[in-house]
């Protein structure tokens, strides 16, 4: 009786604990969000650099409620490292003591790839759809597009790509964790290369097979990073007991 109390006990601290790391996170996304808020046109204006027409809003508030959503969006990235922090000390009562100083690495280098994911899709993918995209079949078209529609194919893609590059830490956390190993990733590249371009061909927003390559590529190589990365920080075999 005692021990299912305790039990019961300890599940309730648990959901304590979920629910502070929770609010801490949205309080570092509003802090980003109100320091993104008055740059927020601008942000928008940048993301439209290579349109050839103005952006334009069909209805009243549409301009204000696009300002409002690259805002929080890109609150959350600014608030990334707190985000990734408050995952880290969540799980980290589970983990060995000489696990738990990864916590540092865990935050930059989830940071970093995620970065790098955003900067591919805002540099690289998103310029290439849009001129496959505006071009293809449009010589008697004008192309009219609103705000909204344009943040959210923008915001859409950016958070894909930037979670997408967050695969060589997913894979190497799940092989500390025994889930999976790298002898099974390695056996199983093929399959893997297969979903890749399928989950490619599922994002990309353009049929051409070009765009597709833009994401499957990176995915491939992404996931090579994740082997590699598995084999030096993943879970040890532990060794056979002598006989």
């Amino acid at each position: 009786m005692a021990r299912a109390a305790e039990e019961k006990l300890s599940f309730f601290e648990h959901l304590a604990e979920l629910r502070t790391r929770i609010l801490w996170s949205v309080a570092a996304i509003g802090v980003g969000f109100l320091a993104t808020f008055y740059f927020s046109d601008r942000i928008i204006g940048f993301l439209a650099r290579t349109l050839p027409v103005k952006l334009a809003f069909l209805t009243p508030t549409e301009a204000f409620w696009a300002n409002m959503k690259v805002a929080m969006i890109c609150g959350l990235f600014l608030a990334l490292p707190v985000v990734l922090y408050q995952v880290w000390a969540f799980v980290s009562p589970g983990l060995y003591q000489h696990e738990r100083r990864y916590a540092l690495p865990f935050v930059i280098i989830g940071t970093v790839f995620f970065a790098i994911g955003v900067s591919f899709a805002v540099w690289v993918v998103i310029p290439f759809a849009l001129k496959f995209l505006l071009t293809y079949k449009t010589q008697d078209l004008t192309p009219v597009l609103s705000i909204n529609s344009y943040v959210d194919f923008v915001l859409k893609f950016t958070l894909a790509f930037g979670l997408v590059f967050e695969l060589p830490l997913a894979i190497t956390l799940a092989s500390r964790m025994g889930l999976v190993t790298p002898q099974f990733l390695a056996r199983n590249r093929k399959y893997a290369i297969l979903i890749n371009f399928v989950i490619a061909a599922i994002l990309t927003p353009t049929p051409d097979i070009f765009n597709q390559t833009l994401m499957a590529g990176p995915l491939i190589i992404l996931y090579e990073i994740g082997i590699i990365a598995a084999r030096f920080f993943g879970k040890r075999p532990k060794p056979a007991p002598a006989t």
